[in-house]
């Protein structure tokens, strides 16, 4: 479809230089063709390669370091808050070739969004992780994080996809994946409304860089949203401690997915 765009532009310089040798059109034409077919691959390709990275999100003790090893080695690994990013290449099981840059960012509130402002350009997918064992407690601080990506223009833009992954499941006070979307829903309809109001009595205007989440006139539900959203339940401690083997099928068949 894209191509179709340069046909007239190829339509004109065939008229233009009807009247010359047949073997110097030919040969024009032809040189114009490869110009055009380079710069589109340029343009395809380019936007395939700047966005191969996975981010891994989510408030502090969520477990993203821990999901984080998880992938990389199969192993427990006990961790601490962090304070800067961690990154390697993330191999996707019995798909030989396939991966991709996995990216852990800090989730102390005061460090996320310097480092979501670093990464978000080469986003391919951002795994948001929730404590499904506290999220009662946190329903308000992970709605307001997962508001501030939902309304990113340039996330928005790309729209990499979003895999919700509900950690925690071996507690036995965790949430349900499918009870923490609906809360989820809810809270992310009250923020908007509150934030649209506050924008209201100053300017009207939107904030820069922001855009609406969801559609106008209509609860807000993850299905309006451009790009693709799944919530996956898995526990990265395992349901035997540190002896035993993570559950994270369903985040590693996303992941598959998405490579």
């Amino acid at each position: 479809m894209e191509a179709a765009v340069f046909q007239p532009f190829l339509d004109s310089i065939q008229k233009e230089l009807q009247a010359q040798d047949p073997a110097v059109l030919a040969v024009l034409v032809a040189l114009v063709v490869v110009i055009i077919s380079i710069i589109f691959m340029k343009i395809v390709w380019g936007r395939k390669t700047t966005r191969s990275a996975v981010l891994l999100v989510g408030l502090c003790d969520s477990g993203k370091t821990l999901i984080f090893s998880r992938l990389l080695s199969g192993k427990f690994k006990k961790t601490q808050t962090s304070i800067t990013d961690s990154s390697t290449i993330y191999s996707v099981k019995r798909e030989k070739g396939c991966g991709f840059t996995l990216i852990d960012l800090p989730g102390h509130e005061s460090l996320r969004p310097q480092f979501v402002e670093r990464f978000k350009s080469a986003a391919r997918a951002v795994v948001f992780v929730v404590d499904s064992a506290v999220f009662q407690k946190e329903l308000r601080d992970v709605a307001e994080f997962l508001y501030s990506l939902l309304t990113d223009a340039e996330i928005v833009k790309n729209a990499p996809a979003l895999v919700v992954t509900c950690n925690k499941q071996d507690i036995t006070m965790a949430k349900s994946a499918k009870v923490i979307q609906q809360q989820l829903e809810k809270e992310l309809n009250t923020l908007r409304v509150t934030r649209s109001a506050a924008l209201s009595t100053q300017d009207g205007s939107t904030a820069g860089g922001t855009v609406y989440l969801g559609k106008k006139g209509k609860d807000f539900e993850f299905s309006q949203l451009p790009m693709k959203v799944e919530f996956v339940e898995c526990s990265a401690k395992g349901y035997k401690a540190e002896d035993g083997e993570a559950d994270i099928e369903q985040l590693e068949k996303c992941l598959a997915r998405i490579s």
